[in-house]
């Protein structure tokens, strides 16, 4: 589900026209008025794999659509003006109500095909008082043989929990890179 082009100038309000700008290798909406390019890049979902105890995970059943229902790690859109590492903290905040410390980044997973890219980051909770905000549901933790495969939300969820569980049981904790390729019918 890629973004729309501007169909105006964003500056100056003129139609834009599809072209190839000077320096660039690819049709881009451009402005031939003013010059404005409209770059359609990637949108950053950024969250935490919340861990308590070293062997239970949080996850977060969502309140909204898409996939309304399903379980999710605390994760969402980053905002203009916050790194990526604070939007995380604050999706975790905003969707679980958790208290976390922040480690390290583990894992960043391209979904070209919605234009996207995953970040999630490691985290130990502070405690289990939480307070889920509007988008969700119920928080609950999960021991790595009870998380709810069937029942995740997104495929990127279930592939950062599956190097979750296997870097567990080896004891270590790597980065990880990794592409979702297009679902036949799950949406990321």
């Amino acid at each position: 589900m890629p973004k729309p082009e501007a169909k105006f100038c964003r500056n100056c309000g003129t139609p834009m026209q599809r072209r190839v700008p000077p320096l660039e290798d690819r049709t881009r909406a451009v402005c031939p008025n003013c010059g404005f390019i409209d770059y359609v890049n990637p949108i950053n979902v950024v969250g935490t794999i919340p861990v308590w105890q070293g062997d239970q995970v949080l996850l977060c059943r969502r309140a909204i659509e898409p996939r309304h229902g399903y379980w999710t790690l605390p994760a969402g859109f980053l905002e203009a003006g916050e790194s990526s590492s604070d939007g995380a903290i604050r999706e975790t905040t905003e969707e679980a109500g958790a208290h976390i410390d922040l480690g390290a980044l583990y894992s960043v997973l391209d979904v070209v095909h919605v234009e996207q890219v995953h970040l999630f980051w490691l985290a130990t909770l502070r405690d289990i008082e939480l307070d889920p905000g509007v988008e969700t549901l119920e928080c609950q933790l999960f021991h790595a043989d009870g998380i709810p495969w069937d029942e995740l939300a997104f495929r990127t969820v279930r592939t950062t929990l599956e190097f979750w569980v296997a870097d567990r049981a080896a004891g270590i904790f790597p980065l990880h890179y990794g592409v979702i390729d297009p679902p036949p019918t799950l949406p990321e």
